[in-house]
Protein backbone atom coordinates (compact mmCIF):
# COMPACT_ATOMS: atom_id res chain seq x y z
CA UNK A 1 0.00 0.00 0.00
CA UNK A 2 1.34 3.64 -0.81
CA UNK A 3 2.15 6.11 2.24
CA UNK A 4 -0.72 7.99 3.23
CA UNK A 5 -0.82 11.69 2.73
CA UNK A 6 -3.01 13.64 5.62
CA UNK A 7 -4.89 16.43 3.95
CA UNK A 8 -7.01 19.25 6.26
CA UNK A 9 -10.25 20.16 3.98
CA UNK A 10 -12.43 22.62 4.76
CA UNK A 11 -15.89 22.81 3.72
CA UNK A 12 -16.17 26.82 3.61
CA UNK A 13 -19.64 27.47 4.44
CA UNK A 14 -21.82 31.27 3.26
CA UNK A 15 -24.07 33.34 4.97
CA UNK A 16 -26.40 32.16 1.91
CA UNK A 17 -25.75 28.68 2.45
CA UNK A 18 -23.28 28.56 -0.45
CA UNK A 19 -20.05 26.41 -0.17
CA UNK A 20 -16.63 27.16 -2.01
CA UNK A 21 -15.33 24.71 -3.95
CA UNK A 22 -12.24 25.16 -6.27
CA UNK A 23 -10.99 22.93 -9.33
CA UNK A 24 -7.52 20.99 -9.02
CA UNK A 25 -4.89 22.09 -11.74
CA UNK A 26 -4.57 19.96 -14.73
CA UNK A 27 -1.40 18.54 -14.13
CA UNK A 28 -2.58 17.71 -10.31
CA UNK A 29 -2.92 14.05 -8.87
CA UNK A 30 -7.31 14.45 -9.47
CA UNK A 31 -6.40 16.85 -12.16
CA UNK A 32 -9.38 19.12 -13.24
CA UNK A 33 -11.91 17.78 -10.94
CA UNK A 34 -13.51 20.10 -8.48
CA UNK A 35 -12.63 19.51 -4.17
CA UNK A 36 -13.01 21.58 -1.51
CA UNK A 37 -10.31 23.66 -0.64
CA UNK A 38 -7.35 22.35 1.66
CA UNK A 39 -3.64 20.45 1.83
CA UNK A 40 -1.51 18.42 3.43
CA UNK A 41 -1.03 18.55 7.04
CA UNK A 42 3.24 18.64 7.85
CA UNK A 43 4.81 17.25 10.01
CA UNK A 44 4.11 17.78 13.71
CA UNK A 45 1.45 20.51 12.64
CA UNK A 46 -2.16 19.81 13.78
CA UNK A 47 -5.31 18.87 11.11
CA UNK A 48 -6.80 22.34 12.93
CA UNK A 49 -3.35 24.26 12.31
CA UNK A 50 -3.02 23.11 8.95
CA UNK A 51 -6.74 24.14 7.52
CA UNK A 52 -6.27 27.58 9.35
CA UNK A 53 -2.59 27.51 7.06
CA UNK A 54 -3.71 26.42 3.89
CA UNK A 55 -7.16 28.19 3.70
CA UNK A 56 -5.14 31.65 4.34
CA UNK A 57 -2.69 30.17 1.91
CA UNK A 58 -5.52 29.34 -1.04
CA UNK A 59 -7.60 31.74 -0.29
CA UNK A 60 -6.32 34.56 1.88
CA UNK A 61 -9.52 34.34 4.67
CA UNK A 62 -8.64 33.11 8.23
CA UNK A 63 -10.51 30.79 10.20
CA UNK A 64 -12.42 31.69 12.69
CA UNK A 65 -14.85 28.57 14.04
CA UNK A 66 -14.67 25.21 12.21
CA UNK A 67 -15.66 21.64 13.61
CA UNK A 68 -14.92 18.32 12.22
CA UNK A 69 -17.26 17.20 10.26
CA UNK A 70 -15.71 13.74 8.91
CA UNK A 71 -12.33 11.61 8.31
CA UNK A 72 -12.60 9.91 5.23
CA UNK A 73 -9.55 6.83 4.58
CA UNK A 74 -9.66 6.21 0.68
CA UNK A 75 -7.42 4.25 -1.48
CA UNK A 76 -6.86 5.85 -5.33
CA UNK A 77 -5.08 3.44 -7.78
CA UNK A 78 -1.99 5.54 -6.95
CA UNK A 79 -2.24 7.13 -3.31
CA UNK A 80 -3.97 6.58 0.00
CA UNK A 81 -5.22 9.78 1.45
CA UNK A 82 -6.52 10.80 4.97
CA UNK A 83 -8.75 14.14 4.47
CA UNK A 84 -9.64 15.35 8.18
CA UNK A 85 -12.58 17.41 7.02
CA UNK A 86 -13.70 20.42 8.91
CA UNK A 87 -16.80 22.77 8.63
CA UNK A 88 -16.27 26.01 8.54
CA UNK A 89 -19.10 28.74 9.11
CA UNK A 90 -17.36 31.39 10.44
CA UNK A 91 -13.82 33.33 8.69
CA UNK A 92 -12.41 36.83 8.00
CA UNK A 93 -11.67 37.62 4.85
CA UNK A 94 -13.19 37.27 0.90
CA UNK A 95 -12.11 33.94 -0.68
CA UNK A 96 -9.82 34.63 -3.68
CA UNK A 97 -7.60 32.28 -5.57
CA UNK A 98 -3.80 32.68 -4.71
CA UNK A 99 -2.77 30.13 -6.96
CA UNK A 100 -4.67 30.83 -10.21
CA UNK A 101 -7.53 27.76 -9.43
CA UNK A 102 -10.84 28.66 -10.54
CA UNK A 103 -13.26 29.14 -7.60
CA UNK A 104 -17.19 28.58 -6.95
CA UNK A 105 -19.83 29.18 -4.25
CA UNK A 106 -22.24 26.27 -4.82
CA UNK A 107 -25.44 25.34 -3.25
CA UNK A 108 -25.72 21.93 -1.66
CA UNK A 109 -28.53 20.81 -4.13
CA UNK A 110 -25.98 22.09 -7.24
CA UNK A 111 -23.37 19.69 -6.56
CA UNK A 112 -24.17 16.83 -8.95
CA UNK A 113 -23.57 19.37 -12.02
CA UNK A 114 -19.72 19.06 -10.89
CA UNK A 115 -17.30 16.58 -10.92
CA UNK A 116 -15.42 15.71 -7.54
CA UNK A 117 -12.72 13.27 -7.05
CA UNK A 118 -13.97 9.86 -5.33
CA UNK A 119 -12.97 10.65 -1.94
CA UNK A 120 -14.95 14.50 -2.15
CA UNK A 121 -18.24 12.68 -2.57
CA UNK A 122 -18.61 11.07 1.01
CA UNK A 123 -18.30 14.40 2.29
CA UNK A 124 -21.25 15.67 -0.21
CA UNK A 125 -23.44 12.97 1.22
CA UNK A 126 -22.73 14.50 4.83
CA UNK A 127 -23.67 17.63 3.85
CA UNK A 128 -27.25 16.41 3.10
CA UNK A 129 -27.48 14.44 6.19
CA UNK A 130 -28.19 14.95 10.13
CA UNK A 131 -25.35 14.40 12.40
CA UNK A 132 -28.26 12.69 14.71
CA UNK A 133 -30.06 10.08 13.32
CA UNK A 134 -33.26 9.10 15.83
CA UNK A 135 -34.84 5.89 16.32
CA UNK A 136 -38.44 5.51 17.33
CA UNK A 137 -38.68 3.28 20.26
CA UNK A 138 -41.04 1.98 22.61
CA UNK A 139 -44.50 3.61 23.61
CA UNK A 140 -47.92 3.33 25.20
CA UNK A 141 -50.06 4.44 22.87
CA UNK A 142 -50.32 7.03 19.75
CA UNK A 143 -50.28 10.11 21.80
CA UNK A 144 -47.43 8.76 23.93
CA UNK A 145 -45.91 8.30 20.25
CA UNK A 146 -46.57 11.61 19.07
CA UNK A 147 -45.29 13.00 22.08
CA UNK A 148 -42.12 11.34 22.06
CA UNK A 149 -41.43 11.52 18.42
CA UNK A 150 -41.49 15.24 18.39
CA UNK A 151 -39.20 15.60 21.23
CA UNK A 152 -37.40 13.39 19.09
CA UNK A 153 -37.31 16.21 16.87
CA UNK A 154 -37.33 19.20 18.85
CA UNK A 155 -33.88 17.26 20.53
CA UNK A 156 -31.71 17.86 16.83
CA UNK A 157 -32.52 15.10 15.31
CA UNK A 158 -32.87 15.91 11.36
CA UNK A 159 -33.15 12.45 10.36
CA UNK A 160 -35.40 9.91 11.87
CA UNK A 161 -36.35 6.66 11.53
CA UNK A 162 -39.95 5.04 12.05
CA UNK A 163 -39.32 1.81 13.49
CA UNK A 164 -41.86 -0.09 14.74
CA UNK A 165 -41.66 -3.51 12.98
CA UNK A 166 -44.70 -5.27 14.89
CA UNK A 167 -47.15 -2.74 13.88
CA UNK A 168 -49.32 -3.79 11.08
CA UNK A 169 -52.38 -2.53 8.82
CA UNK A 170 -53.93 -0.02 10.73
CA UNK A 171 -51.39 0.71 13.26
CA UNK A 172 -49.11 1.28 10.94
CA UNK A 173 -51.04 3.88 9.21
CA UNK A 174 -51.50 5.68 12.17
CA UNK A 175 -47.89 6.01 12.74
CA UNK A 176 -47.03 6.53 9.80
CA UNK A 177 -49.36 9.31 9.16
CA UNK A 178 -48.02 11.13 12.78
CA UNK A 179 -44.74 10.41 11.61
CA UNK A 180 -44.75 12.13 7.84
CA UNK A 181 -46.89 15.47 9.75
CA UNK A 182 -44.58 16.17 12.12
CA UNK A 183 -41.41 15.69 10.26
CA UNK A 184 -43.26 18.00 7.68
CA UNK A 185 -43.40 20.19 10.50
CA UNK A 186 -39.80 20.24 11.48
CA UNK A 187 -38.11 20.21 8.49
CA UNK A 188 -36.73 16.00 9.01
CA UNK A 189 -36.33 13.41 6.81
CA UNK A 190 -37.92 10.24 7.76
CA UNK A 191 -37.14 6.77 7.09
CA UNK A 192 -38.67 3.51 7.62
CA UNK A 193 -37.71 -0.37 9.13
CA UNK A 194 -40.08 -1.87 6.89
CA UNK A 195 -40.53 -2.88 3.29
CA UNK A 196 -39.95 -0.83 0.28
CA UNK A 197 -43.48 -1.11 -0.64
CA UNK A 198 -44.26 2.06 1.24
CA UNK A 199 -40.64 3.79 0.05
CA UNK A 200 -43.16 6.19 -2.20
CA UNK A 201 -44.50 7.67 1.12
CA UNK A 202 -41.15 8.68 2.90
CA UNK A 203 -37.76 9.98 2.60
CA UNK A 204 -36.39 6.45 2.65
CA UNK A 205 -36.11 2.51 4.03
CA UNK A 206 -33.47 1.15 7.02
CA UNK A 207 -32.60 -2.13 6.25
CA UNK A 208 -31.85 -4.25 8.63
CA UNK A 209 -28.58 -6.54 8.50
CA UNK A 210 -30.37 -9.62 8.17
CA UNK A 211 -32.50 -8.11 4.57
CA UNK A 212 -28.97 -6.28 3.94
CA UNK A 213 -27.17 -9.66 3.76
CA UNK A 214 -29.94 -11.08 1.67
CA UNK A 215 -29.89 -8.52 -1.55
CA UNK A 216 -27.66 -8.37 -4.27
CA UNK A 217 -28.42 -4.97 -5.78
CA UNK A 218 -29.95 -1.96 -4.54
CA UNK A 219 -33.79 -2.41 -3.69
CA UNK A 220 -34.52 1.20 -4.08
CA UNK A 221 -34.18 4.42 -6.53
CA UNK A 222 -31.53 6.75 -6.05
CA UNK A 223 -33.23 9.38 -5.23
CA UNK A 224 -34.35 7.93 -2.01
CA UNK A 225 -32.27 7.40 1.21
CA UNK A 226 -30.97 3.58 1.59
CA UNK A 227 -29.65 3.08 5.24
CA UNK A 228 -28.23 -0.12 6.75
CA UNK A 229 -27.64 -1.83 10.28
CA UNK A 230 -23.97 -3.01 10.33
CA UNK A 231 -22.01 -4.86 12.76
CA UNK A 232 -18.90 -6.26 10.39
CA UNK A 233 -16.71 -5.94 7.97
CA UNK A 234 -18.50 -8.54 5.63
CA UNK A 235 -22.14 -6.30 6.35
CA UNK A 236 -19.83 -3.44 6.01
CA UNK A 237 -18.62 -4.56 2.42
CA UNK A 238 -22.35 -5.57 1.62
CA UNK A 239 -23.69 -1.93 2.46
CA UNK A 240 -20.94 -0.67 0.08
CA UNK A 241 -21.77 -3.04 -2.46
CA UNK A 242 -25.45 -2.11 -2.90
CA UNK A 243 -24.66 1.20 -2.99
CA UNK A 244 -26.28 1.90 0.41
CA UNK A 245 -26.30 6.13 1.22
CA UNK A 246 -25.59 5.27 5.29
CA UNK A 247 -25.13 2.70 7.45
CA UNK A 248 -25.44 2.50 11.38
CA UNK A 249 -22.67 0.87 13.51
CA UNK A 250 -23.18 -1.01 16.59
CA UNK A 251 -23.21 -1.67 19.14
CA UNK A 252 -20.37 0.67 19.66
CA UNK A 253 -20.69 0.83 23.54
CA UNK A 254 -23.08 -1.10 25.82
CA UNK A 255 -26.75 -0.56 26.24
CA UNK A 256 -29.31 -1.19 28.79
CA UNK A 257 -31.55 -3.39 26.20
CA UNK A 258 -28.67 -5.82 25.40
CA UNK A 259 -26.39 -6.26 28.44
CA UNK A 260 -23.78 -8.46 28.19
CA UNK A 261 -23.64 -8.08 24.35
CA UNK A 262 -20.34 -8.43 22.67
CA UNK A 263 -19.10 -4.42 21.96
CA UNK A 264 -16.93 -2.60 19.38
CA UNK A 265 -15.59 0.04 21.75
CA UNK A 266 -14.36 2.90 20.17
CA UNK A 267 -11.66 1.29 18.73
CA UNK A 268 -14.11 -1.09 16.28
CA UNK A 269 -15.77 1.73 15.63
CA UNK A 270 -12.77 3.11 13.85
CA UNK A 271 -11.65 0.10 12.09
CA UNK A 272 -14.72 -0.28 10.31
CA UNK A 273 -15.08 3.91 9.56
CA UNK A 274 -11.58 3.33 7.90
CA UNK A 275 -12.38 0.86 5.89
CA UNK A 276 -16.29 2.83 4.62
CA UNK A 277 -16.60 4.45 1.99
CA UNK A 278 -20.07 5.75 3.16
CA UNK A 279 -21.26 7.88 6.28
CA UNK A 280 -21.15 5.94 9.33
CA UNK A 281 -23.17 6.63 12.26
CA UNK A 282 -22.05 4.73 15.59
CA UNK A 283 -25.28 3.30 17.81
CA UNK A 284 -25.08 1.01 20.81
CA UNK A 285 -24.79 3.52 24.21
CA UNK A 286 -24.74 6.83 22.24
CA UNK A 287 -25.52 10.13 23.53
CA UNK A 288 -24.99 13.88 22.07
CA UNK A 289 -22.46 14.83 24.44
CA UNK A 290 -20.02 11.68 22.92
CA UNK A 291 -20.06 13.58 19.58
CA UNK A 292 -16.01 14.87 19.71
CA UNK A 293 -15.48 10.96 20.67
CA UNK A 294 -17.69 9.77 17.83
CA UNK A 295 -15.38 12.28 15.62
CA UNK A 296 -12.23 11.52 16.43
CA UNK A 297 -12.85 7.91 15.07
CA UNK A 298 -13.38 9.47 11.80
CA UNK A 299 -17.61 8.32 11.67
CA UNK A 300 -20.39 11.33 10.69
CA UNK A 301 -22.45 11.24 13.62
CA UNK A 302 -24.57 9.32 16.12
CA UNK A 303 -27.73 6.99 15.83
CA UNK A 304 -30.02 6.41 19.00
CA UNK A 305 -33.17 5.29 20.10
CA UNK A 306 -33.30 6.68 24.51
CA UNK A 307 -31.29 9.75 23.61
CA UNK A 308 -34.17 10.97 21.33
CA UNK A 309 -36.36 9.08 22.77
CA UNK A 310 -36.93 9.36 26.38
CA UNK A 311 -38.91 11.77 27.87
Amino acid sequence: MNPKVHVAVGVVKNNNGEYLISKRHEHLHQGNLWEFPGGKVEKNETSYAALCRELYEELKISVLQAEPLVKISHQYSDKHVLLDVWLVDSYEGIPVSQQQQPVQWVQQNKFDSYSFPQANKLIISCLQLSPYYAITGSYNNLQDFSSRFEHSLKSGAKLIQLRSKNATGNELSELLSISKSLCDIYNTKLLVNSSSTIVNEVDGIHLDSKKLMSLSERPISYNKLLAASVHNKVELTKAMEIEVDFIVVSPVLETTSHPGARILNWAGLKQLVELSTIPVYALGGMQKSMIPQIKETGAFGLAAISEFWSL
